[in-house]
């Protein structure tokens, strides 16, 4: 017996992928900003500036993989339509990718994710199906995939397999180029915050691909289930409680966080992520979100320990998008105050740092492995 199957437009299948790789081949490297701390601490801050890809955050580069990934493996022809679970960042970026390959997308998200998001997918052609439940976004973009025959892209279950973390423009190796002049160019340290857990699993796995000593530090928001998921090597913990740090924190350990290639965690306080946002918008001269404000509330703090124990070098962290999708809630004092904040002790920490090159206090629930 013998059976022929065309699954896909081949053709179709050809252009789209020349399409986004054309996309990626008009782009830039992101920059490698290093922040302003006084050169005889002898320890230096990089933030990784993801915010200028052509949609505004990190989630461009995964977006693009996940394209890729769909498209190659046959999941994505000619008038799919594609869904997608996301928090927001994620969907803006899969919205521009749609709209380029002119095919439908709906993105599934918390009703509390920002208007300024919502209006960047409304602009890119995409729909916005907004659920009350943050748990929810999974089962009913899978509902939605079966009812309009789209694909559901999934990035929680694909981020850290559709992306190359052997190099091929990673942001690893993308890194890694950058800091080759720096007068520590293996950093010490690369802290993220967890989203789908793509990102520290592309970057922890690039480390020992290369092997490089640096080690790899995840923070990790209120109401998240990763920390509690790391501490206890517990794959199923879940909170069931949406992150108030767009981007970052999720109700469930999502399939694609390995905590086997992480070192150390950490949990912060949500007012300490705004407050180090703003602070960081402040010194860097660059407006920042909320989970850029995570990473950089870790930062601090383990250059700070750096410092403590004699240790020179380098840490690198992610400026994961810009503050101007956040005008409405953490630049906003009335939703600040509405959300039981208290901004002031953590930025009088952040000052005391960098008048000092002390905290005060260590990292939140800090474990290393």
């Amino acid at each position: 017996m013998w059976e022929a199957r065309n699954s896909t437009n081949r053709e179709w299948v050809n252009e789209a992928i020349r399409l986004v790789e054309a996309d990626s081949n008009r782009s830039a490297d992101t920059h490698l900003h290093a922040f302003p701390l006084p050169v005889e601490w002898g320890t230096d801050l990089y933030l990784k500036d993801e915010s200028v890809h052509p949609t505004g955050s990190l989630k461009h580069r995964l977006a693009r993989s996940l394209f890729l990934y769909g498209l190659c493996n046959g999941w994505i022809d000619e008038g799919t339509t594609i869904i997608e679970a996301s928090s927001g960042s994620s969907a803006v970026s899969e919205a521009y990718f749609a709209a380029l390959l002119g095919l439908p997308f709906i993105a599934v998200m918390p009703r509390g994710t920002s208007v300024e998001k919502i209006e960047v997918i409304d602009f890119h052609g995409g729909e916005c199906h907004l659920v009350d439940d943050p748990a929810a976004i999974y089962s009913e973009a899978r509902r939605l995939a079966t009812q309009t025959g789209g694909h559901f892209m999934d990035q929680f279950t694909y981020a850290d397999i559709a992306t190359d973390w052997r190099g091929n423009n990673n942001i690893a190796e993308s890194i890694f180029a950058q800091m080759r002049l720096e007068r520590f160019p293996i950093p010490r340290w690369i802290v993220l915050g967890a989203g789908t857990g793509g990102t520290s699993a592309t970057i922890g796995r690039f480390l020992r691909y290369q092997r490089h000593s640096s080690k790899v530090c995840v923070v990790d928001p209120e109401n998240s289930a990763f920390f509690e998921g790391y501490v206890n090597n517990d794959p199923s913990h879940t909170t069931g409680i949406g992150s108030r740090i767009e981007g970052i924190g999720r109700p469930r350990v999502e399939p694609s966080f390995q905590p086997s290639v992480i070192d150390a965690m950490a949990t912060v306080p949500d007012a300490a992520s705004v407050a180090a946002a703003r602070w960081c918008s402040t010194h860097l001269g660059r407006s920042v979100g909320g989970s850029t404000g995570t990473a950089l509330w870790g930062a601090v703090h383990l250059i700070a320990a750096m410092r403590d124990s004699g240790e020179q070098g380098s840490v690198v962290t992610l400026l994961c998008d810009g503050g101007e999708r956040y005008r409405g809630t953490y630049y906003n004092d009335d939703w600040v105050e509405a959300q039981g904040m208290d901004l002031q002790p953590y930025i009088d920490v952040l000052e005391q740092f960098l008048s000092t090159g002390c905290c005060g206090e260590p990292l939140a629930d800090d474990t290393s492995a």
